[in-house]
């Protein structure tokens, strides 16, 4: 544990940080599911939410831009082909 108060601060950020970078990483991770699970109309709709969720997390540094950007576009690629 640490001994002194710099120390403690630094744990007490990182752990804040760890439990918000979790809940952004599952967000993502169900709405990329959920876009994968959809069909029919709503699934525009449904990418458009996940590419927002994709582009915050990138924006808050939890995921790489370029992870974000192969992210979406895999998920657009895949719902242009059940579309077509």
């Amino acid at each position: 544990m640490a001994n002194h108060k710099s120390a403690l601060k630094r744990a007490g950020q990182n752990e804040r940080r760890r439990m918000r970078n979790k809940a952004v990483q599952t967000r993502v991770k169900n709405v990329v599911k959920a876009v994968r699970l959809a069909e029919g109309e709503d699934t525009v709709e449904k990418l458009n939410a996940a590419k927002s969720a994709i582009d915050k997390a990138a924006k808050k540094g939890v995921l790489h831009q370029k992870t974000a950007s192969r992210k979406i576009s895999r998920l657009a690629k895949q719902v242009n082909s059940q579309q077509a």
